[in-house]
């Protein structure tokens, strides 16, 4: 069995070859290795941390070298990463066993040259602690603090202000709450309670109905409750956005963009299981997952479909209710995929056009009368704001909501945008529209 740390290496560099996701990817490598829970957890947390800390990590060991962090070799500098992160972050790890394991990795990964390097900075790290630049570059500082690229924090701050963007990035660093959602059609929420409790598992109430905090639960499909259908994994923005579309038992909803699912479910939840759900998604696999997790919570009413969002009112003629979460670059749920804050910003140059194309297309569902939400996971006024805007000057048939629970949630603002707090939900953006009767 490899140890802990040496797995963890493995997982940062096949990511760093192939640009897979964490989640994915770290999955598969922990399926696949013979360890014991509590090492399996250390791998987890370190390739979580070192993923999520990435700029103030290179920041701390570029200000003890001679060249820059850029010249290193991808296994001294996932190395120097890992042990850094052991050193400021990981209160729980001695300095003694962050510093020697690090530089047997180097011994037995090919980097026997820079154990004595290794060994020197990350002793340096330890005596100094975290260092941060001055704040005379607001964008620089806040980059170092927080782990995130200077052009992405530089883009949040023109959009929305030093206060907000700098609030989203703390908690984008902070461990992310687990929101679930009980599953009414099949259980009251004491009985939710009383199994979960039964587990040694606890729930926090939150200000949306039907909605907790799920604390202490460790393996979450081990649960009884999971495995009874009493509940599914949704974060609280998710459920917002959700409980937005207002639906009702026997109406038809379509939700265009569903997978995993959690948006369908929730839907289905809140009109009693009664009416037709419509969840659809562009790939098979994801479809599959759809159709499992209605099978676990027993809800009838989801039809999961496998087709393009753009083509879905060719099977849905109308709809009372249409939610269209479309692709997007997910700043707002750095916290859960901390890697997404490196991405090249040029990969999502098209998603403004496909958010508006999506919603362009299934608005032709919605029924005269009938409730129209645009939503993404991102903070980005292209992708949000600019679709939305776009959307209302080519349909004069539709018009901003003014229902009571949309204006409430959005302050009387046109659109809700929701950023990530340290115990609260993910940054979120959704508007809803109606169209004329």
């Amino acid at each position: 069995m490899k140890p802990a740390r040496q797995v963890a290496l493995d997982v940062l560099l096949r990511m760093q070859r192939t640009q897979s996701y964490s989640t994915l990817l770290l999955g598969d490598v922990l399926s696949g290795e013979d360890m014991e829970p509590r090492e399996a957890a250390l791998v987890t947390r370190l390739v979580y941390g070192v993923i999520e800390r990435g700029v103030t990590l290179d920041y701390q060991i570029g200000l003890y070298l001679k060249s820059s962090v850029a010249k290193l070799r991808p296994n001294v500098l996932n190395i120097l990463r890992l042990g850094a992160y052991q050193l400021l972050f990981s209160d729980k790890i001695p300095v003694s066993a962050a510093v020697n394991e690090s530089v047997e990795l180097a011994k037995h990964n090919g980097a026997a040259y820079a154990s004595g390097m290794v060994n020197a900075v990350l002793r340096k790290i330890a005596g100094n602690g975290l260092i941060l630049p001055g704040e005379e570059d607001v964008v620089v500082f806040l980059s170092v603090k927080y782990s995130c690229p200077a052009p992405l924090v530089s883009h949040l701050m023109g959009a929305y202000g030093r206060q907000a963007a700098e609030g989203h990035l703390s908690a984008c660093v902070q461990a992310r709450p687990i929101f679930i959602r009980c599953n009414t059609v099949k259980c009251s929420a004491e009985e939710l309670r009383a199994s979960l409790e039964a587990q040694g598992a606890t729930l926090t109430d939150t200000a949306l109905e039907d909605c907790y905090i799920l604390s202490g639960a460790g393996n979450i499909p081990s649960l009884e409750a999971y495995k009874n259908g009493y509940f599914h994994v949704q974060d609280l923005s998710s459920q917002l956005t959700a409980a937005l579309v207002g639906a009702k038992p026997g109406q038809t909803v379509a939700d265009c963009c569903a997978s995993p699912g959690g948006k369908s479910f929730t839907l289905a939840e809140r009109m009693h299981d009664e009416g037709r759900v419509v969840s659809c998604d562009v790939y098979e696999h994801k479809t599959a997952l759809i159709k499992e997790g209605a099978k676990r919570l027993g809800l009838g009413s989801i039809e999961a479909v496998c087709r393009d969002a753009r083509t879905l009112p060719e099977t849905v003629a109308s709809a009372d209710a249409v939610l269209c979460d479309v692709p997007c670059s997910g700043y707002g749920v750095m916290g859960r995929k901390p890697e997404i804050r490196y991405k090249d910003p040029s990969q999502f140059s098209a998603l403004p056009a496909l958010g508006f194309e999506i919603l362009d297309s299934c608005s032709k569902m919605v029924r005269p009368g009938g409730t129209l939400v645009y939503s993404t996971c991102t903070l980005d006024p292209a992708e949000n704001e600019r679709v939305c805007e776009r959307f209302l000057d080519a349909h004069g048939d539709f018009t901003v909501s003014d229902a009571a629970f949309y204006r409430e949630v959005t302050k009387g603002a046109p659109f809700m945008t929701v950023f990530a707090t340290p115990g609260g939900g993910d940054g979120f953006f959704a508007a809803r529209f109606e169209r004329r009767g």
